[in-house]
């Protein structure tokens, strides 16, 4: 936990970089309107805040799916372009999106590797909710590791935001998504 602590302390910008990135994953929840639609899957996102770029030994390329660097490079640079690309993005690729503690977004997208029991000793066993499907389980596993500063995912099945960490939740149902700001349905 002291580790974790330091980590936080050294990226005492993480929860306003979280915040963003999870504000953008709610906003294409709400937006898509064909959720009730059968055979239809919604924007689908996962990202990973990290604290160090030394993600290489629990993660391996995705092949073809990367996340447009020369139109949003940086989370808090342009909070529309980075919008407009995490549109695109959840449409038409599949995999982890990195973002270092800084805001800068790697360009590979990346499959993330389940931690090893040493890894992560310690910790009690997770629980996963019925709800959970591999990615969330892979973001819920993945926030235990040390240099792992938060995990936010949007479900292509039912548009629900999730932030991870620690390995823990916060659930936010597409229903409950937005609070006082959420426009009338």
């Amino acid at each position: 936990m002291e580790e974790l602590d330091r980590v936080l302390k050294k990226y005492a910008t993480s929860q306003d970089l979280m915040d963003q990135i999870r504000y953008v994953a709610e906003t294409l929840s709400i937006e898509f309107d064909k959720w009730n639609d059968q055979y239809v899957s919604g924007p689908s996102l996962y990202f990973l805040v990290v604290a160090e770029t030394d993600f290489e030994e629990y993660t391996d390329p995705l092949g073809e799916n990367i996340w447009p660097t020369d139109r949003c490079k940086i989370v808090h640079d342009s909070p529309e372009a980075f919008r407009r690309v995490a549109e695109d993005v959840a449409f038409s690729r599949d995999g982890a999106i990195i973002v270092t503690g800084d805001g800068t977004i790697q360009k590979q997208m990346v499959r993330v590797r389940s931690p090893h029991h040493a890894e992560v000793s310690g910790v009690a066993e997770l629980k996963y909710p019925d709800w959970m499907g591999t990615k969330h389980m892979s973001a819920l596993e993945t926030s235990l590791r040390k240099n792992v500063l938060w995990a936010i995912t949007l479900s292509e099945e039912d548009g629900r935001v999730t932030t991870y960490l620690d390995g823990t939740f916060q659930d936010y149902p597409r229903e409950e998504i937005g609070g006082r700001w959420r426009p009338e349905q």
